[in-house]
């Protein structure tokens, strides 16, 4: 099966839905990249549709062509943010890794908001994981920057967003870039909070995370 896929997994007793996005030209004979996107706030619940409304879900959905991955969207709790998530995560990954041919060297990390929080936050603490992070509208703490070692990096942010005020973005990116990452942060002039559509709407974007693998 191909598409937008209904997924559950058990993870500490308690049944999680999911959705993974398998291309139309999806086939086991080669290795596939795979996309990990974490959404923002407004997505959480346990319905496990929410995240496809936001960001990575709606660009593929209109533009299926130029997306070329295995997509993973996760659901977080009510109440919690992606950092009490993170067993349930790396629990979908290995899941997904088990049933589909995928290649564990172009695997990709990206989030919105507070899934641009969790994007720093996850990437750091498992470098090992992820050939490049791309975290849209997060922020982070700064302290955390050493797991970016030699990370390609590629942010972006709205200059008049309220929610995530674009230092707390530029903030991780100076930190990164200061442990030896290679990151860049794109800023888009006149936009708010929402500076997800831009972003995954950039005609390289894909291109981008394609050529970048995990360093072994």
């Amino acid at each position: 099966m191909t598409g937008f896929l209904n997924q559950t997994i058990t993870v500490d007793g308690k049944t999680i839905k999911y959705v993974l996005y398998v291309p139309a030209d999806y086939e086991p004979a080669r290795p596939w990249p795979l996309i990990l996107f974490l959404h923002g706030a407004g997505e959480r619940g346990a319905d496990g549709l929410r995240p496809l409304g936001v960001g990575v879900g709606t660009a593929v959905m209109a533009a299926p062509a130029r997306w070329p991955f295995l997509i993973l969207f996760p659901q977080c709790p009510e109440g919690v943010n992606w950092n009490t998530q993170e067993d349930a995560l790396l629990a979908m990954l290995k899941q997904t890794q088990h049933d589909y041919r995928v290649d564990k060297d172009r695997v990709y990390l990206t989030g919105i908001s507070m899934g641009g929080y969790g994007t720093w936050n996850l990437g750091a603490r498992h470098p090992e994981l992820f050939a490049a992070l791309a975290p849209v509208c997060g922020g982070g703490d700064p302290a955390t920057a050493a797991g970016l070692k030699g990370k390609p990096i590629r942010a972006f942010h709205g200059d008049q967003d309220g929610a995530v005020p674009p230092e707390r973005g530029q903030a991780m990116i100076e930190a990164a870039r200061a442990t030896g990452a290679d990151a860049t942060m794109t800023m888009y002039p006149g936009v708010g909070h929402n500076s997800w559509d831009k972003a995954y709407r950039e005609e390289n974007l894909a291109e981008w995370f394609l050529a970048h693998t995990q360093a072994r």
